[in-house]
């Protein structure tokens, strides 16, 4: 397996062209380390973003999950309501109907006492008339 590119004489490596002789590294290295590092923060930068982009993903169910369960809340509420208000309309039917026979029982009772009084008015004795 051979390495592509220009082989020094002597059959050694060559040197990349940001180093010196004595294999420390030039303004030239610094620049490329620097432009890679700053490279590599975007990536980083861009792979948080997706992190927190999923995460936020997650909240956002969950948010519709809690709403889902208490829109479920909700909707039986609604009925247990619907409910009440149909039992409370037979109620006050069932009340009206009851204070309307008690007032009739009562008129009738009424009734009664007075033709009981007639009769017994009737019945009374009276002094004849002297003609």
């Amino acid at each position: 397996m051979s390495v592509p590119g220009p082989s020094s004489p002597d059959g050694a490596l060559p040197r990349p062209p940001y180093c010196l002789e004595a294999g420390e590294p030039t303004p030239a290295f610094f620049k490329i380390f620097r432009q890679n590092q700053v490279v590599l923060l975007d990536t980083l930068e861009q792979e948080i973003s997706k992190f927190k982009e999923c995460h936020s993903m997650l909240d956002i169910n969950a948010l519709f999950a809690e709403a889902k369960h208490y829109h479920a809340k909700l909707v039986n509420i609604r009925k247990e309501m619907l409910m009440l208000h149909e039992k409370t309309s037979k109620l006050k039917k069932r009340a009206l109907k009851l204070q309307q026979k008690r007032q009739k029982e009562e008129l009738e009772r009424e009734q009664q006492r007075e033709k009981e009084f007639e009769r017994e008015k009737q019945l009374t004795a009276r002094p004849a008339k002297r003609t």
